[in-house]
């Protein structure tokens, strides 16, 4: 898939690239998950052992470099996996039981006919050059081409920036979540749920 003369976007990332992806992740969502997540060492160690290749479109210049990338989320896995045991790994039994309740706030069910996106994350250097556009766009044509009519994504309050993205890109806003109380711990009080639909044949 090529979307510009500098950038490639590709299905997956190598297991050598493993620790980059979680750096680039963390560096794109720590503000919502400090709190639970902190020190940045542990969660860029859970991350990188987590983070699943076979759920992510990577967007490359063209020596290979990385650089963002957009998860998705289907019935089979998605972009961030992992469990309790790998919380209990990186941070202890005792400390897990309390990260684990709060981390599956962030859960979102997938809805039939639709790909569920598990994140989209530009590195700071390649920002403002296209490459969530390209991201965007590889997100939609893997969608029709598994038979999907619709992508849906979910974007905070405090990033009115990616709100705008996805409206130039045709996402809709489809409703709003309250995280109430637990704004405190994620820094944002809601999202706001936006779809875009396949334009018909």
């Amino acid at each position: 898939m090529n979307h510009a003369p500098d950038i490639h976007v590709t299905p997956g990332f190598a297991a050598d690239e493993a620790d980059q992806v979680a750096h680039l992740f963390w560096q794109a969502f720590r503000l919502k998950l400090t709190r639970i997540l902190a020190p940045d060492h542990k969660a860029i160690t859970l991350l990188a052992s987590v983070l699943n290749p076979h759920y992510a479109l990577v967007a490359r210049k063209a020596d290979g470099t990385i650089l963002g990338l957009a998860g998705f989320k289907t019935g089979q896995g998605g972009l961030v996996g992992g469990g309790f045991r790998d919380l209990a790994r990186v941070y202890g039994g005792l400390s897990a039981l309390w990260r684990a309740p709060l981390l599956s706030l962030l859960e979102r069910q997938i809805e039939p006919g639709t790909l569920l996106m598990d994140g989209i994350f530009v590195s700071e250097a390649a920002r403002g050059h296209g490459v969530g556009t390209a991201l965007l766009e590889a997100i939609k044509t893997h969608a029709t081409h598994n038979g999907l009519f619709a992508v849906r994504l979910d974007v905070i309050d405090t990033n009115p920036r990616a709100k705008a993205l996805y409206l130039r890109h045709g996402f809709e806003p489809a409703g709003e979540e309250h995280l109430g109380p637990f704004r405190h711990i994620f820094g944002f009080k809601s999202s706001t749920k936006m779809i875009w639909t396949a334009p018909t044949q």
